[in-house]
């Protein structure tokens, strides 16, 4: 007999939450559970990404945005109800998994839970909490310095069967998928707040082809492709979209079938409502075809014992049979190796001749493989168009959330100020980017001319202000001061001006500084580092460049020799004694934590490699905030941790 449908209709409600804002985050998805009960068929679950009630980065604010799961069931079901009430839809029961900062039993934890709301008898039902067990303090993740980490992963009963939830690096670990499917869960929600990293092109097959989209989807899509056909169950993938101080998520919901196979997909970057109906029996035909589960709940208790030894430090015995030479002779035989080739004895042959199958080589073809064949640090070569769609959206979302809707820049002449102008007049329009030349006395005509030709082919307004008059107001108190003070001025000076077009025409400075300068500490503190908005502070300076000609700039400003322009004669690459492009391929091995050893086995010279590490570990101090002295438990930026957007 035939199996008979079992249909299960998920939505993802891919959504930026706005940080801080719990009532108006929970009206947002009252609003989206809303649209998705017009769907044809209407959703039975609508599944939120992680800390969608807060917004994830929200370091020493969780304790003012945590609530309790009892407390978020009851207003996002009144949510619901005043958003269908306006929109004239009927209201009927909807299951919802929402990821949240909780707080249970005084305590804080980050956490998803299941719920149905819409009841029409009664309250709404908490039917399922999970807390993040594995939280990440790495990188840019600080998370157990502000929750505490759950203990349990297990399944639990729906109206429609039995689910489990996990929370972002839960899922990156197969032991939790590994749980949820032996407690029965057909359906495995995973809520995260996936950060885009990796400029470059990701090979994940659930964005068309020609879409770009960060290097890090590829393996998102591979661990939830993991969790389902490893386990015979269904992925429910939700991620956040928007921009949180800086770090862009990237969306790219997924559905994922018993088999490993892609079943529906969010874009990447944009708000979005997924809706995918599934067929539950599916998992019947998966498990059988691959029934890993089965072969795992057979060999559990075996595991449960290597788990119980491992976890205890006993040894395990090396144990193994002894040889039967009788019976290795009698193989040996049967085998019917002779010198030279391999044949099969006419004994097991009956009359027919033996068949000769292939002559074993005399020597083996060779393959090598060097350190620079291998591993490595990740590419210095970007996708341009995915980097453009991330940095302008980067810079929509920024100052729109910090209330700008106009930017100004300071137009150099040189390559890092002409791609930030570009960027910003494709997030903004070229009505609302201020182009602000400044030159010095001593500056180079051709710098004034380069911005010009950038200003003209983006399409913005161009102002110039000339400096020397105020530079030199000061430098006549010090006339002895050398080139280098001199220049600290100017830049100064220039950074004092743009703040100060930035309050006339209330729009938000941008910053123009590259990676590689950054690093290097080439540039002046408090200067042309000040802006608190800058697009460019994670590429290096050859990526910068193809970025400048992925968006057609003049090829006058594209092909110069990069300079600071602050002493007459100077260039970039004259001042560090380095070429940008040996300069990023070292810092980017070093950042990555690959030794000297290892830089010099890929033949970079040794005093290259003495140059830039002495420069990136000399100015530490030119990256950080002012150094403050330390004198209570609530310092600013110790203690007292605030996100810039909150």
């Amino acid at each position: 007999m035939p199996d008979s449908l079992n249909p299960l209709t998920l939505a993802v409600g891919q959504i930026a939450p706005r940080k801080g804002d719990v009532a108006g985050n929970i009206a947002r998805m009252g609003r989206v559970c809303a649209q998705a009960a017009t769907l044809e068929p209407r959703p039975q679950v609508i599944h939120f990404a992680e800390a969608v009630v807060s917004g994830y980065f929200v370091e020493g604010g969780v304790r003012e945005v945590a609530c309790t799961a009892g407390g978020l069931a009851n207003d996002l079901d009144e949510a619901y109800r005043t958003a269908c009430a306006g929109a004239g839809i009927d209201i009927a029961p909807v299951d919802v998994v929402v990821g949240f900062y909780e707080r249970w039993r005084d305590t804080l934890y980050n956490s998803a839970a299941y719920l149905t709301i819409g009841l029409a008898d009664g309250p709404p039902v908490i039917r399922h909490v999970h807390r993040k067990v594995f939280l990440p303090t790495y990188g840019l993740f600080d998370e157990a310095r502000f929750v505490e980490a759950g203990t349990e992963v297990r399944a639990f009963e729906t109206p429609w069967g039995r689910a489990a939830l996990l929370v972002c690096e839960d899922a990156w670990h197969s032991v939790c998928g590994t749980l949820a499917a032996l407690d029965g869960a057909q359906v495995v929600f995973v809520s995260a707040a996936g950060v885009a990293r990796g400029p470059w092109h990701g090979e994940a097959t659930s964005l068309p082809i020609g879409t770009p989209g960060p290097a890090n989807i590829a393996r998102w899509e591979r661990v939830l492709r993991d969790v389902a056909d490893e386990h015979g169950v269904f992925a429910s993938f939700a991620n956040l979209v928007g921009t949180e101080g800086g770090k862009r998520f990237f969306g790219n919901a997924l559905v994922v079938g018993p088999a490993g196979d892609l079943r529906g997909s969010a874009p990447v970057w944009d708000e979005h409502l997924l809706s995918v109906t599934v067929d539950l029996s599916d998992l019947v035909r998966a498990r059988a075809d691959s029934p890993l589960l089965s072969d795992l709940r057979a060999a559990l208790p075996h595991v449960l014992a290597s788990v119980d030894r491992i976890s205890r430090g006993i040894p395990s015995p090396l144990a193994y049979d002894g040889g039967e030479p009788a019976a290795a002779d009698l193989l040996q035989q049967a085998r019917g190796y002779h010198t030279g080739e391999f044949a099969i004895p006419t004994e097991l042959l009956g009359e027919e001749t033996p068949t000769v199958v292939g002559a074993l080589p005399e020597v083996l073809p060779v393959t090598r493989l060097g350190l620079g064949d291998q591993g490595g640090a990740p590419p210095l070569v970007i996708d341009p168009l995915l980097t453009e769609q991330w940095l302008t959206g980067f810079l929509r979302e920024e100052l729109r959330r910090r209330g700008f809707g106009r930017a100004v820049v300071g137009l150099s002449g040189g390559v890092d100020s002409a791609v930030t102008a570009a960027l910003a007049v494709r997030a903004l329009g070229p009505d609302n980017v201020i182009g602000v030349r400044l030159p010095y006395r001593t500056s180079s005509p051709d710098s004034l001319v380069h911005a010009e030709l950038v200003a003209n082919a983006l399409g913005m307004p161009l102002r110039t202000l000339d400096i020397t008059a105020a530079v030199d107001g000061y430098l006549a108190l010090e006339p002895d001061a050398d080139p280098t003070r001199r220049g600290n001025v100017m830049a100064r000076v220039r950074m004092l001006a743009l703040f100060d077009q930035g309050a006339r025409h209330q729009a938000m400075p941008l910053g123009t500084g590259n990676k590689t300068e950054r690093l290097l500490g080439y540039f002046t503190w408090h200067g042309d580092d000040a802006p608190p908005v800058n697009p460019l502070g994670d590429l290096f300076k050859t990526q910068v460049w193809q970025l400048a000609r992925h968006l057609q700039l003049p090829a006058a400003v594209v092909e110069k020799p990069p300079t600071a322009d602050l002493v007459a004669g100077q260039t970039d690459e004259g001042d560090l004694g380095i070429r940008y492009a040996r300069a990023d391929e070292i810092l980017n091995a070093l950042l990555h934590g690959f030794s000297q050893d290892s830089l010099r086995a890929r033949g970079i010279h040794p005093d290259e490699i003495a140059m830039v590490r002495r420069r990136l570990e000399g100015t530490h101090w030119k990256r950080r905030p002012a150094t403050t002295a330390l004198v209570s438990n609530s310092a600013i930026g110790e203690s007292y941790l605030r996100p810039v957007d909150y």
